[in-house]
């Protein structure tokens, strides 16, 4: 059976947003694209918006189902290249930010980079220190940039390169075990849509959950007294 049979419809997503779209149209070149998505989303600065959560979860459904099964190479090597992927965007990442971190971040907001982003994972590094960079791996938009800002405050490599493995095998190889698991339980299999909008939703709680406190921080600053 080829992935168009595959009973996946998340009318609800836009297709950008829609791992199952997005996987399929890459056609044969499914895994090389997925790797370069990863490798994108922890690495370059414009990856930012990429779905990778809910990609490396589909993946793993990919793997586990009979009608994608032969898209896809073992569960052990799918993980093993998208664990490196993740990894290396990360060493990308921290060399741009610290080759051309301070330029680029001085810049005014454009449609793409906003400097919000840039604050937001500053403060974030600043709270959990060397460990938000295994933190930061789920938490979109936030695992993209915190490596150029580990790249701008010059971490020890030594030590930015371990978190980021660690990291790297925790989110890449996590999400998509995860997900290859979960696709062969009767209810998750009978629910694929649901199951896939569920983690598209836990993925960008924690950007909902910071607009909510953002919101209220303006508000408190606006009506102190209130």
């Amino acid at each position: 059976m080829r992935a168009a049979d595959l009973p996946l419809n998340l009318a609800l997503l836009p297709s950008w947003l829609d791992p199952e779209v997005i996987l399929r149209g890459l056609g044969p070149f499914l895994l090389p694209g997925l790797c370069l998505i990863i490798f994108a989303e922890c690495g370059l600065l414009l990856g930012f918006f990429l779905p990778g959560d809910s990609l490396l979860f589909t993946a793993g459904l990919f793997v586990a189902q009979p009608a994608t099964s032969d898209l896809m190479p073992p569960l052990w090597l799918v993980c093993t290249l998208l664990t490196i992927c993740a990894f290396v965007g990360n060493v990308v990442g921290y060399y741009i930010g610290a080759k051309a971190g301070p330029a680029l971040f001085n810049k005014p907001d454009s449609k793409l980079f906003k400097r919000e982003h840039v604050d937001k994972t500053h403060a974030f590094f600043e709270k959990y220190g060397p460990r938000a960079i295994v933190l930061a791996r789920f938490v979109p938009i936030v695992r993209t940039f915190i490596t150029a800002i580990a790249g701008v405050g010059r971490m020890d490599p030594r030590k930015f390169f371990v978190y980021s493995a660690v990291g790297a095998v925790l989110w890449a190889t996590g999400v998509t075990v995860l997900g290859y698991f979960l696709g062969q339980i009767p209810f998750v299999h009978e629910n694929l849509e649901s199951m896939i909008l569920l983690i598209v939703f836990i993925s960008v709680v924690p950007i909902i959950i910071e607009f909510v406190k953002a919101r209220r921080e303006r508000k408190r600053e606006a009506d102190p007294v209130g």
